[in-house]
Order: structure tokens, then sequence, then C-alpha cells
């Protein structure tokens, strides 16, 4: 008895049928640098003209547990989104511009409206960055993802005049660090969002009212993109670092732009922290220390500047709609001291 490859679980229909509902999100990402008709094994793009050395900067990420919570509520055009900026926050950090985008998803059994849906999400994503989003990959792997599990990870790549890269390098002790606000708990820490809000459907649909939203509304806020009010900042201030607050909060994630000598001395009163982390650390009876060591507690970029450049930095940030608050300031030494 002949054995089919649909029999074994993987049915390719459903893959081709996927492939036709993402087209139309996939193409209303395209900028001008795509050379979409050459070839179909991979995409294609070219560089930038006006750069004397332009360099490219990559990145790649996933979106982690925060996953479940899509699955689980069935709400999946959003954390295409996610994978998007947790890979084009990263490399901004450097000065660079997001070119390209590629997704990759992998699930069990193929649903080919729920791939199309994450893929929504994925090009609402590169649209925000002004990237493009070029080519993916989606998976069928039976026997290998439980029920209606699924994985979604993807890879930027962005390019910086070599002159214009930023690398921390020009930090001194008595500059300033401000910190841009985040939409959220954006998409690190879920692993113990997890354990202090379960994953019951009906419970986290109901009305919450210490958090004053349902928990699905605010568990799944997708991660907000800095990559236009970063770029434009770069343009009219001299930025010495910046950093983007993802997995291991202020502590991990600050310190990485400094050079050697450097730490920093962080006002926590400088801002009110909102109320989803306040609530996060109540009931999970963490110190300060784990807190921002876990989540960005509202912030979701650092930046730092030299003392004379703080007035015109934060001018121009909140003119393209972010909200800033002064952190703190470097110091000689090493790490983080949370105030």
């Amino acid at each position: 008895m002949a054995i089919s490859y649909k029999d074994s679980g993987v049915d390719v229909e459903r893959g081709y049928e996927a492939v036709r509902l993402m087209k139309e999100h996939v193409k209303s990402t395209y900028t001008e640098g795509v050379l979409g008709d050459i070839g179909s094994f991979g995409g294609f793009f070219q560089m930038p003209k006006g750069m004397k050395e332009p360099v490219l900067v990559a990145g790649t990420d996933g979106v982690g547990t925060k996953l479940k919570y899509a699955i689980v509520s069935g709400k999946y055009d959003t954390i295409g989104i996610d994978a998007v900026a947790m890979c084009v926050n990263d490399i901004v950090c450097q000065g660079a511009k997001p070119l390209f985008f590629l997704d990759y998803y992998a699930s069990g059994s193929l649903d080919p409206q729920k791939v199309a849906d994450v893929v929504s999400g994925v090009a609402e994503g590169c649209r925000q960055a002004g990237a493009a989003l070029i080519g993916g990959e989606t998976a069928e792997m039976p026997g290998f993802y439980p029920g209606g599990d699924f994985d979604v990870a993807g890879f930027a790549v962005g390019v910086v005049d070599k002159k214009q890269i930023i690398n921390g390098s020009k930090i001194k002790s008595g500059d300033v660090l401000i910190g841009i606000k985040s939409s959220g708990i954006h998409s690190n820490g879920y692993s113990l969002v997890r354990k202090l809000w379960g994953e019951d459907a009906e419970d986290l649909k109901k009305y919450d009212a210490e958090l004053g939203a349902s928990p699905f509304d605010v568990l799944l806020t997708p991660t907000k993109i800095y990559v236009k009010s970063i770029l434009a900042l770069i343009e009219k201030v001299k930025v010495k670092g910046i950093a983007h607050i993802t997995g291991g909060g202020f502590i991990e994630n600050i310190p990485r732009i400094f050079p050697e000598g450097i730490g920093c001395s962080i006002d926590t009163k400088s801002y009110e922290v909102p109320r989803i982390f306040q609530l996060m650390v109540k009931k999970a009876k963490i110190t300060k220390q784990q807190a921002y060591n876990t989540f960005n507690m509202g912030i979701g970029m650092v930046v730092c500047v030299a003392k004379k450049d703080v007035e015109a930095a934060i001018a121009q940030l909140e003119s393209t709609g972010e909200e800033c608050v002064i952190l703190g300031k470097t110091v000689k030494g090493s790490g983080v001291k949370l105030k």
C-alpha cells in the first residue's frame, strides 16, 4: 500500500493556499529596492545609493512564549508585528535603516488562514519600519508542534554609512540617558507572565479591574517599533548610543552600549511605571532589581546623548509622537545602579 506525503501529515495544497493568501500582505510592504520579478528561491533587494561606505547590519529574533497568548486567544494578526519589532528595533540601535525582512512560520498542521493572519501582522510591522518583506518560509512539521501550536521568527537586514555607525564608543561619564516609553510588556518576560495569569482563555477574556482591561488586551499589545522615530532623531541630534530594552531589562541591555569603565545611575522615580508592571511585581513578589532585570518596566528604548543635546533630542522624539523621560546619567564604573 502506497503512503503519500499527505498521508504522513503534510498537505502541499494547504501550503499553496497559504502563499496565495499572503501575497497581498507581502506586496504591500514593497519599497523601491525590491526586485520582485527576478527568481523565486531567493528575495532580491537592490542596495540604496548615496552612501560612501555602506555597511549591512543584520538581526534575528522570535517572540518567545508570548506566542502562547496568540494561540490561546485565537488572535493571530498582531504577533507578526512583534516578530518584526524585535529585529528592527535591534538593528536601528546601530543607526541602521532596515531594508528588508524575512519571516519563518512553522506548525504541526498548516492552517492557511492562520498563516495569512500572522503574515498580515508581519507586513504591518514591516510597513511601520519601512522595510520590505521579500521572502520567508512556511514549514509544516507534523508530530513536532502539538495541536494548534506554531512558531514565528524573523530576520532583518539594514544599512548604515560606516562613518554613521552608532556603537557607544564615544560615551563618557556625565552623558544623559533618555528613556522612550514602551507600548507595554513587548515580547520579553512572558514565561513569568504566563505563571502569573495562566492560559485559560475564558479567564483572560474577562475584564480585570486592576488592569483596567482584559488580560488578553494588555498581554497581546504589540511591541512598539521605534525605527522611524530613531532614524529621524539621528538626523537631527548626535546620538552616542542606543539600547533596545528586551530580555534582561535595564540591567543587561543598557551596559551593552557602554565602553569600558562606564556605568550608569537610573532614577526609577523619574517616571510612573505603567500599571501592568506594578501589578506583575506585586503578584510575583519580586525585588526592584529582579523587575528591572526581567521586564522593560515601561521603557522600550534608551538613548544616550551629551548633556547639551538633551533638550533637542527630547523635542525631536516628541515631534514624532514618542513619550520621553530623562532616566539618569552615565558615571565612572560599571553596570546599572537603580535609585
